[in-house]
């Protein structure tokens, strides 16, 4: 066995279900298997995977229930201590890998004998590039930069924006210092004990990352094709996110550098008031500008392009709904261009049918038209189209 991927899922069974069937679309064959742990859902996630990928028709598909939220890491170290292959993948559930990702980062892995964990380029649903890809350690000072907002002033400066690293291309490999936990490639090396259960979500990455430093191994990252839609499992907004970033962030200093984390721990408390409350304006602000826009009859739908041959219940859904959508009857093989040489002025978002167009070319055609669409994905096999960091099932 080449490869264990091991997906932790919350509430968002469509968005795990895409993330599996991305995987088995691969090459890997006999090499790959997927274990994906139900975290106590409260959607019915755990029976509604059981039944989609049932284990005589799929038996490289490990479904496993917790009776608890044990949070992220201590999910996945459940999943890694059954897991019989040679390297592990810790996989978000709301991402969208390429058919070959995996391939790739195996190739890459194999070649770096000084491997500690590896992690690619992550593509944003608007084909922007996520800068949380690559990220240097949280140290004092770099995380006195992240927090006062030197970082966001000057993101390519070595000495305040070493907390995303852009002063790298990010079209080429190098090594970093912090691989994300969205997409996370490790030797299977130890006895499943790879995360630290006092993180109960974020931080466990950048642990991770810094304790393999520690031991010797060099973190590594590669450009490579990743959508992460950071939807419903990844709220960044509120109180509550700050206060578990930032809090995570309190425990990493607490841990692995004591003799700064007092100094720091009032910087860490205004940073989650000051996220907290511009979260919460921004939000007001969204909503009056919305409710003023609707008083002037300014409002305008978002419109939609399908791309696809199988569009008979979306269509159905989008007259039921009134949603402002256009049909384009395409595959990859009649329009393998995808939607960067079309008229994008009256399009908001790009719906693209996984029966008709490889993951691939869809990620590689939003890269193309970066900042100018936004991507939604639908599979008409099962119905579920992922907009909006939503999963809706469009037909039963």
């Amino acid at each position: 066995m080449k490869l264990s991927c091991i997906i932790v899922n919350y509430n968002v069974a469509r968005f795990c279900e895409q993330a599996v069937c991305a995987l088995l679309a691969g090459d890997l064959g006999d090499d790959l298997e997927v274990f994906v742990v139900d975290n106590a859902s409260s959607d019915d996630s755990f029976n509604y995977l059981r039944a989609r990928f049932p284990a005589d028709a799929f038996p490289q598909v490990h479904i496993l229930a917790s009776d608890e939220n044990l949070g992220f890491g201590r999910a996945n170290n459940l999943a890694a201590q059954r897991a019989k292959g040679e390297y592990l993948l810790f996989l978000n559930p709301d991402t969208l890998p390429a058919e070959d990702l995996a391939r790739q980062m195996l190739l890459f892995a194999d070649q770096h004998a000084d491997l500690g964990a590896l992690g690619v380029s992550m593509t944003n649903e608007d084909g922007t590039f996520a800068p949380e890809s690559r990220r240097g350690l949280p140290t004092p000072w770099t995380a006195f930069c992240k927090m006062s907002g030197l970082t966001a002033l000057f993101p390519r400066s070595r000495r305040f924006g070493h907390y995303y690293m852009a002063y790298f291309p990010a079209s080429e490999p190098h090594a970093t210092e912090v691989v994300s936990g969205a997409c996370m490639m490790v030797r299977n090396d130890r006895r499943g004990e790879w995360f630290d259960p006092d993180f109960f979500m974020y931080g466990e990455d950048v642990d991770l990352s810094y304790r393999l430093m520690k031991e010797g191994k060099t973190n590594y990252y590669m450009p490579a094709s990743l959508i992460h839609y950071k939807g419903e499992s990844t709220n960044k907004t509120g109180f509550r996110y700050a206060h578990v970033f930032y809090g995570a962030m309190q425990i990493f200093l607490r841990k692995h550098f004591p003799r700064y984390a007092s100094y720091l721990r009032p910087v860490i408390g205004i940073a989650i008031v000051v996220k907290a409350v511009s979260s919460y304006a921004h939000a007001l602000w969204i909503d009056l500008r919305n409710a003023l826009c609707r008083k002037r009859g300014r409002t305008r739908q978002r419109s939609y392009l399908y791309l696809g041959q199988h569009a008979e219940a979306l269509s159905k859904f989008a007259a039921t709904n009134r949603l402002p959508m256009a049909f384009v009857e395409a595959s990859h093989r009649t329009l393998p261009e995808g939607h960067t040489q079309m008229d994008l002025s009256h399009t908001d978002i790009v719906i693209y049918d996984l029966q008709d167009f490889p993951r691939t070319a869809i990620i590689r055609h939003l890269q193309q038209t970066a900042g100018q669409v936004r991507l939604a994905l639908y599979d008409s096999t099962s119905g579920v189209l992922i907009a909006h960091g939503k999963q809706i099932q469009v037909k039963a």
